[in-house]
């Protein structure tokens, strides 16, 4: 009787970093030093923004995606702050506004011009002003437009309208120490945070209630983070009693005990997840190291499965991910990160090698667009609705080499050695027969000649025939092949 080592089949297990070539990259950044364990760093199909180092306030860069190499000491910054900036995110309904939260104890939004920026831009769209602390934490509603979170040192969380600049929601009593990140769920009907009181809180912002609870979901002193999923389960990283980095997944409805924990190791950066909700793939970052993790959320045990780990050289400053509709659909990229180096940005492209060149319907779920579900007046109504999504097949392009081009020359007389004359090869004068009727010699005189000109002709187009014939077969079975490495038949 035989054992067989049997491995769990995903389709992510073969996912591999590659980081791009140097010329792919943006040099000569001075990333800010700012003790804060934000991402510093925001990324969407248009722009990528990193919070930089600044003299007498705060300021981060905006530069379109294509400006890679080294950037210029004096290009220009959104330098609007008083303070040093601790947070960015873009906004999910429009690539062209961002958000950012600062030391100045200010929230300010910014329009940034279409091309980039050709000069400092220090004029906020709107000033949201209601923290008393310095604001670390900046989110954008998922699926309304012109809703925005910020939460500050003061333990406060505020949500705005940034279409009218006024305070719609202040939840100042839920937290009694210092808030460490939030997340919304996939709708924005509920969001959770992690606070240094070592506690996971699943918040409704509109009622002002706490849903659930869940304290000392790690033991540890250090920063925790805690994640919605898309199917309303909370993703955490934290540290055990031991300064042991962990992860856990927990189910709301049960807060009591976790549905999976992993200990990683006994680092002691701030581990950063980054999960896309399409493949439930989490990917962890810790603050300070030189790898990213990645692993594959399921609905069996042990429902947390490793994937692999991307690594390199340089430890990681601060991180971005690209969100979904910026990938390239054609190379199978699933995720890219802009990884922060001390003095520059470097993208890592995380792919799924496949053999086949078609369009991967498994890998590409139709996915959050940029149109907003809901106006910020119908959420605060009551009303919920899921994100309006897209699909990412207009984004595939074909690769060239797919390309049949038919020759116009006869295939038949460039497919075969001449023959020489007086050759004693089987079907030799048949064969010359047919090469002197297609040269274009002008001498094709009497009937003989012309019927064997027709059935030529006949033969290539017969020729044709199967040779689209075969390409159409092929194509076929290239997709039936691309469906069974996928377990799709």
């Amino acid at each position: 009787m035989s054992f067989r080592k049997v491995v769990r089949q995903s389709k992510f297990r073969h996912v591999f970093g590659q980081p791009v070539k140097n010329d792919q990259c943006y040099e000569d950044i001075r990333v800010s030093r700012v003790t804060w364990d934000s991402t510093f760093c925001a990324v969407n199909p248009k722009f990528l923004a990193v919070i930089v180092e600044a003299s007498g306030g705060g300021a981060f860069l905006v530069l379109p995606l294509s400006k890679t190499g080294r950037i210029d000491k004096a290009y220009p910054t959104v330098c609007g702050h008083t303070g040093p900036v601790l947070d960015i995110d873009w906004c999910p309904h429009n690539d062209e506004v961002i958000a950012s939260g600062s030391e100045d104890c200010t929230v300010m939004v910014w329009q940034i011009p279409e091309n980039g920026l050709a000069a400092p831009l220090t004029e906020p769209v709107v000033v949201l002003e209601g923290h008393t602390k310095r604001v670390g934490i900046i989110t954008w509603h998922p699926t309304a437009r012109n809703v925005l979170l910020s939460a500050g040192c003061d333990n406060v969380v505020l949500i705005w309208n940034v279409g009218t600049a006024e305070e719609l929601y202040r939840l100042d009593s839920l937290h009694p120490d210092l808030i460490y990140n939030v997340s919304w769920n996939h709708n924005g009907s509920l969001f959770c945070s992690a606070c240094k009181d070592k506690s996971v809180r699943i918040i409704d912002p509109r009622r002002g209630t706490l849903v659930a609870e869940r304290e000392k979901a790690h033991e540890g002193a250090r920063p925790m983070r805690a994640i919605f999923l898309a199917d309303g389960k909370v993703f955490t990283t934290g540290f055990s009693r031991m300064s042991e980095r962990q992860l856990a997944l927990w189910d709301p409805e049960n807060f009591k005990e976790p549905m999976a924990l992993q200990e990683l190791d006994s680092s002691n950066g701030a581990l950063l997840p980054f999960y896309d909700p399409d493949t439930s793939v989490v990917y962890v970052c810790g603050k300070g190291d030189s790898s990213i993790r990645y692993f594959e959320i399921t609905d069996e045990p042990p429902y947390i499965h490793f994937l692999n780990t991307f690594t390199s050289k340089e430890p990681q400053r601060g991180m971005g991910s690209m969100p979904k509709r910026g990938l390239e659909v054609s190379k199978c990229e699933i995720a890219r990160f802009y990884k922060l180096h001390e003095r520059k940005c470097e993208p890592i492209v995380m792919t799924v090698p496949r053999k086949s060149d078609l369009f991967q319907d498994d890998l590409y779920p139709d996915t959050a667009g940029p149109e907003a579900a809901l106006e910020a007046e119908e959420w605060v109504s009551g009303r919920d609705a899921d994100p309006i999504l897209i699909s990412l097949r207009e984004a595939y392009v074909p690769s060239k080499q797919r390309d049949l081009k038919v020759s116009r020359r006869n295939v038949l007389s460039d497919s075969r050695p001449a023959v020489a004359p007086g050759s004693a090869h089987p079907g030799a004068s048949t064969f010359a027969a047919s090469t002197t009727a297609t040269t274009p010699s002008g001498s094709l005189t009497g009937a003989r000649e012309a019927g064997k000109l027709e059935e030529v002709m006949q033969e290539l187009r017969a020729l044709r025939a199967l040779v689209k014939e075969q390409g159409e077969r092929i194509s076929r079975l290239e997709e039936q092949l691309g469906r069974m490495e996928n377990g799709d038949a």
